[in-house]
């Protein structure tokens, strides 16, 4: 196999304001260096010095993009045109982030890559008929540009040939006052949803698209991260939005606002994605990260825009069915600032 024979390797794209580091290995990025408001630049993702702890299975989804389908599946089950399939059970009860060895656990092959002013990177993936449980071939890419001086793009593809659920998600924990610099609950953020998909007590969503106005999850004004964290059941947050009120440009929605005070950087995120999962970091527990930092609970909140969770099985969500024929697209819009 063609895989077994690719190596995980890291690669950088690098504009000279911005430095990004990524591996093959998940299209994993293990680095993404950007300044703050005295000029200096700091490290602002989880993640570790070199593939080796990645291939070894010790970060819990840093940075990777995710697939053939992220976030949970119910008890791993499924039924498309009227036959029924069985994923790997890999988060008990349910079928999490593709099953036990999901596109971030794979060696993608550079397709490829190019430096410059607006240095970019293709990977390329195909993933076979039956791996993980999933019908159809897909052919997947992933491209990461450096669009401008503190910006990064991302733009998945997949292109099935059998109907198949398809939904991909950049896994990144983000900690813009620097990897290594603690919990992110002083950070604010503002996330462009009126609505969260409410789970039950296995992390499903129950089919419900629940208001928020008001509650713990109302992140619709700028606020704290750790503002009401206490109120919200279990270890934090782990919900999917609903991104349903963001102003548009070139395609994109605005999904959500993050900002660190210490260092005053901000990172504005724009998707075309229907949801985003707000993960706070929960099972984050003593893991030794990039130089010598130990990464503890909250150390790195995500903010994966996604398909819904379990959508293959809830009627009323939007479809992450694709048919062959048709392309799954997705595109991410990471735009870096202070104020």
């Amino acid at each position: 196999m063609a895989d077994q024979a690719r190596q995980a390797e890291l690669f950088e794209l690098d504009n000279g304001t911005m430095q990004v580091k990524i591996t093959n290995l998940g299209c994993t990025i293990t680095s993404l260096c950007v300044p703050g408001k005295d000029g200096k630049s700091a490290d602002v993702v989880l993640g570790f010095d070199s593939v080796e702890p990645y291939l070894k299975g010790a970060a819990p989804f840093f940075g990777c993009i995710v697939g053939r389908v992220a976030n949970r599946i119910k008890e791993g089950k499924f039924t498309l045109n009227g036959v029924e399939y069985s994923l790997p059970i890999n988060k008990s009860p349910n079928s999490l982030h593709g099953g036990h060895k999901g596109f971030d656990k794979v060696i993608w092959e550079v397709a490829d890559y190019k430096k410059g002013e607006n240095p970019s990177i293709t990977f390329k993936y195909l993933s076979h008929d039956g791996e993980e449980g999933y019908p159809g071939d897909v052919a997947v890419t992933a491209t990461y540009t450096l669009t401008s001086s503190t910006t990064m793009r991302l733009d998945m593809e997949g292109v099935p040939n059998k109907a198949t659920p398809i939904s991909l998600a950049q896994h990144t924990y983000w900690n813009l006052a620097g990897h290594d610099s603690g919990n992110i609950l002083d950070h604010s953020i503002q996330i462009w949803a009126n609505h969260i998909t409410p789970v039950d007590h296995n992390t499903i969503p129950t089919g419900e698209i629940m208001p928020i106005k008001g509650t713990a999850f109302d992140f619709t004004m700028e606020k704290k991260i750790g503002a009401s964290i206490h109120e919200v059941p279990g270890l934090g947050y782990d919900h999917n939005y609903v991104l349903d009120c963001g102003e548009e440009k070139s395609g994109l929605k605005h999904a959500a606002k993050l900002k660190d005070p210490s260092s005053s950087r901000v990172l504005d995120l724009w998707t075309d994605a229907p949801g985003m999962q707000f993960y706070t970091g929960n099972y984050v527990n003593g893991v030794a990260g990039k130089g010598s930092a130990a990464y503890g609970k909250h150390s790195g909140v995500c903010l994966e825009t996604q398909g819904f969770p379990n959508a293959i099985n809830q009627p009323n969500f939007p479809s992450v069915v694709v048919q062959p024929g048709e392309k799954y697209k997705h595109s991410m819009l990471f735009e870096f600032s202070t104020e």
